[in-house]
């Protein structure tokens, strides 16, 4: 038994009084480095995230300018390809009109011919400006590529704000240079990706070109510019060189306002374009700082209590007792700050076996975000084995997970939680960390920025309206089918498939039906298709399918057929029935092309082909078919350049009195005369100026000739006669033919009386309201009108009578039967005599010998024409006619003259 327990105390108290003050000074000094520690782990973190968030926003803003700019190519193409095959300069009023360019963000498009002269354009102040000495013009008319340009708008285009210049070269038929399209198109539209509220004070996104100088910026205050001198991001391209990546950027060299930044950037796997994304450092690093603050604060006040408890050493239960309290008070701070988180923390101990190895892991501690995740409560949590967590959700998964973190010290992922009610998360980003012998996980909720980037994804890929795939994501993929065909040695096939009447339907119901039918006919189309085939909505009315693997043409035909069949059935879209039918092109690969280019040319080539000939069928691409595709697009050029140079010239037939052969009027008729292909026939170009809408603009042109010559005729002191010009259907059923013959009457002071206008049974078959109306405006203007071609139409009596025509021309095909035939004579004599009752005087065409004239003569046929009077000749040999006067006196002239 101790005799001196003073004695023992007092040396015990002396030895805390050493030991306190030493254990005092050794606890600030662990202290004050775990604070450092955490605080430069906390900047550390701050740092990483800031570059894993500059990353995250780089790939989706990368996405988004992605999907923008190819709303822009398709825009450039379509308007490329609409311009390539009418060449209208009303084309970008009519597609405004149909619905495209009516965003606030479309300040401009245009189109520019070969020379460099705006042809047509949304802004009406530029039609007819010069163009061909900027960039970008030189730069398409030098390069043959018609890939997207994108570049910075000149301030000519600019209305207050900047732009962004999108351009596209045109080809003619023969793959010439033939001008570009061009799209200026509001700069914030592609900045305008990310709020400033989630970029934060200081943050900026921008968009780059790799090759050329194109800089568009918009920071978190709302200041957007460019490519000018108030920009701030750096002209340094080579600070995004490679094709994606995060670094910190400032001091010389950096940021124009000096702010240090962490830019993400990613270059467009599509376009020239590299997206760019800078978080303020300094905002980044706002909660770590704060976080230092907070911890050096805390240190200094737990230093300050550590020494003055080592001052105090003798009273060792009441300093034991303040370092409970001090530990409580800890544990209650650090309990505040992980409930008020947003992420979950957790603290996993491991579980050994008497080996070592581990067998499980235990919750020791969790914040209640933590278990809300896992639908339970902290108490519910705490204390609970991974085990049992993992029997009921994970399987596995999640103790190799653990387990693996704890061989490596570290383990992070993205990952995405089971489909199971009872959690609330459906993705999260973990981050484990080894303490000793267990685990500091942290849990953040990704959900919403994994949907958002799901969403960016979808609509880069998926077509909005109908669901299937858009025309750049399914041509992205056609590389790689071809390539498994190529393989396997298996067939492809590729049907373009067009919609016919779909642009009636939509005109008439409004694009809301026209909508729905779309999406019917997207349904429809798939029921008819394998699982393994694709679908792509390729714009407008037109699809894509790709049929893989096919054994032939015959299994190609049969679905072509099935598909053509369905569509054949009205779509019944709210109470109403609408029939569309179905167009189609097929090529097959290897045999029509080996890329995916060609395969769509050649099944776009072999649709028109098809509708050509009758809409409502399908049709293989034949190499013949481009061929005549591009003899006639080559026909084509050469006539809109006869129109603009010059060549058409009119050549006169006269028409005499069938008794005294005085001449009473003519006919001009229009000759091509080229300067390589000689005179091309009308037979070879009339028909494609039909059906090109060509033969307006040929029209008009006949219209003002034919006043211009006999102007120059009545200058040269002759006796005029009436001139009859031939209007084609489309011309007549367009209208405006009233008011080009009174512009020309007028420019060439021609008296309206010297003009007759012949109109075939064809172009007054539609509307009689409209087409009375047009007539009226014709006999108002004091011109005579002619039936042309009588009896090859489908006139009726009370038609003829409606229309108050002055003259009837009988078809050649009637005149060739009189002396051949008794009922050539009675079918003649009939059409006579009805036109006789209407008032109407009757010529006889094609009159080419003279049994044939004595006949007429007989049945009192007012007026002759033919090869028998005079073939049709040029304007000279013409005046000297006018001036003989009386033609059948001569004899016949049958001699004179090229064939009609």
């Amino acid at each position: 038994m101790n005799k001196h327990p003073g004695l023992v105390f007092s040396r015990t108290n002396r030895y805390l009084v050493v030991v306190w003050p030493v254990l005092a000074l050794l606890l600030s000094a662990a202290l004050w480095i775990a604070t450092v520690l955490r605080a430069d782990a906390e900047h550390e973190r701050a740092e990483g995230q800031a570059r894993k968030d500059a990353s995250a926003y780089a790939e989706a803003y990368e996405q988004y300018i992605t999907r923008s700019v190819g709303q822009m190519d398709q825009i450039t193409m379509q308007l490329k390809f609409s311009w390539e095959h009418g060449r209208d300069a009303g084309l970008i009023d009519e597609l405004r009109r149909n619905g495209m360019f009516t965003d606030s963000a479309f300040r401009m498009v245009a189109v520019v011919d070969k020379s460099g002269i705006v042809r047509a354009s949304t802004r009406l102040l530029l039609i007819g400006s010069d163009l061909a000495s900027a960039p970008y013009f030189v730069q398409h008319r030098n390069h043959i590529s018609t890939a997207l340009r994108v570049g910075a708008a000149p301030p000519r285009f600019g209305e207050g704000g900047d732009l962004v210049l999108f351009t596209r070269r045109l080809d003619t038929s023969e793959d010439e240079f033939d001008g570009i399209v061009l799209m200026a198109v509001d700069a914030r539209y592609f900045t305008s990706f990310i709020s400033p509220a989630t970029m934060g004070a200081g943050g900026m996104v921008a968009l780059a070109g790799t090759e050329n100088r194109l800089r568009v910026e918009q920071r978190s205050d709302g200041a957007a510019y460019l490519d000018k001198g108030a920009a701030v991001l750096p002209l340094r391209s080579d600070l995004w060189a490679s094709e994606r990546g995060v670094r910190k950027v400032d001091g010389e060299g950096g940021f124009a306002d000096g702010q240090a930044r962490v830019l993400g950037w990613r270059h467009s796997t599509v376009y020239p374009l590299v997206a760019l994304v800078g978080i303020s450092h300094g905002t980044a690093l706002e909660t770590a700082d704060l976080y230092w603050q907070e911890s050096r604060d805390r240190a200094i006040v737990a230093t300050s209590g550590l020494l003055l408890l080592g001052a105090i050493g003798a009273v060792l239960a009441r300093r034991s007792l303040r370092r409970e309290r001090e530990q409580e008070e800890v544990q209650r701070a650090y309990r505040t700050a992980t409930e008020s988180g947003n992420d979950g923390f957790y603290m996993a101990a491991a579980v050994r076996a008497r080996d070592g190895g581990i067998t499980d892991f235990r919750i020791v501690d969790c914040n209640e975000r933590g278990a809300f995740f896992y639908g339970m409560t902290r108490e519910q949590l705490v204390g609970s084995s991974l085990a049992r967590i993992d029997a009921g959700l994970f399987g596995e998964e999640l103790m190799a997970t653990y387990r693996k973190a704890m061989e490596a010290g570290f383990y992070e992922d993205d990952r995405r939680m089971p489909l199971d009610n009872r959690l609330n998360i459906s993705w999260g980003h973990r981050r484990l960390v080894r303490v000793g012998n267990g685990l500091a996980v942290t849990l953040q909720d990704i959900s919403e920025r994994k949907e958002h980037e799901s969403q960016l994804e979808r609509m880069a890929n998926e077509d909005v309206l109908t669901g299937l795939a858009t025309r750049h994501a399914f041509l992205n993929a056609m590389p790689e089918r071809l390539a498994q065909a190529h393989a396997k040695n298996e067939g492809l096939a590729l049907l373009f498939i067009d919609l016919d009447e779909f642009k009636v339907v939509n005109d008439t119901h409004g694009h809301a039906v026209g909508d729905q039918l779309l999406k019917s006919a997207a349904q429809r189309l798939l029921s008819l298709l394998r699982p393994q085939d694709s679908v792509a909505r390729f714009g407008g009315d037109e699809f894509l399918v790709l049929l893989q693997p096919v054994d032939g043409e015959r299994q190609v035909a049969s679905v072509a057929a099935r598909i053509v069949e369905a569509f054949g059935v009205p779509f019944l879209i709210g109470d109403d029935l609408h029939a569309v039918g179905s167009s189609i092109g097929i090529s097959m690969f290897p045999r029509d092309g080996l890329d995916a280019e060609t395969l769509v040319r050649h099944s776009d080539i072999a649709m028109y082909a098809g509708k050509n000939e009758g809409k409502g069928q399908y049709r293989f691409f034949d190499p013949a078919l481009s061929n005549t595709l591009n003899t006639r697009a080559r026909l084509k050029q050469h006539m809109l350049e006869a129109i603009e140079r010059d060549q058409f010239t009119l050549y006169y037939q006269p028409r005499v009195d069938a008794r005294s052969g005085e001449l009473l009027s003519m006919e001009a008729l229009i000759r091509w005369r080229h300067p390589e292909l000689g005179i091309v026939s009308p037979g070879d170009f009339i028909p494609l100026a039909e059906s090109t809408g060509l033969i307006v603009r040929i029209g008009e042109l006949v219209i003002d000739k034919a006043c211009a010559q006999l102007a120059a005729w009545r200058d040269a002191g002759v006796a005029l006669v009436p001139v009859s010009i031939n209007v084609s259907p489309k011309q007549f059923q367009r209208g405006g033919v009233q008011r080009q013959l009174s512009r020309a009457l007028s420019r060439w002071r021609v008296p309206a009386s010297l003009i007759e206008v012949e109109i075939t049974e064809s172009a007054m078959m539609g509307d009689q309201e409209d087409i009375l109306a047009e007539l009226a405006a014709l006999r108002a203007l004091g011109v005579k009108l002619h039936v042309d071609d009588f009896g090859t139409g489908y006139s009726s009596l009370s038609q003829l009578q409606r229309l108050k025509m002055d003259v009837l021309k009988v078809d050649r095909a009637f005149t060739s039967e009189l002396g051949n035939s008794k009922e050539g004579k009675v079918f003649f004599q009939a059409i006579v005599s009805m036109a006789h009752a209407l008032g109407m005087s009757v010529v006889a065409e094609g009159v080419e010998t003279e049994e044939q004239l004595a006949i007429l003569r007989k049945l009192d046929c007012n007026e002759v024409q033919g090869y028998y009077i005079a073939r049709p000749v040029p304007s000279g040999e013409m005046l000297e006619m006018m001036r003989r006067r009386y033609l059948l006196a001569q004899g016949p002239l049958a001699e004179q003259g090229v064939s009609s």
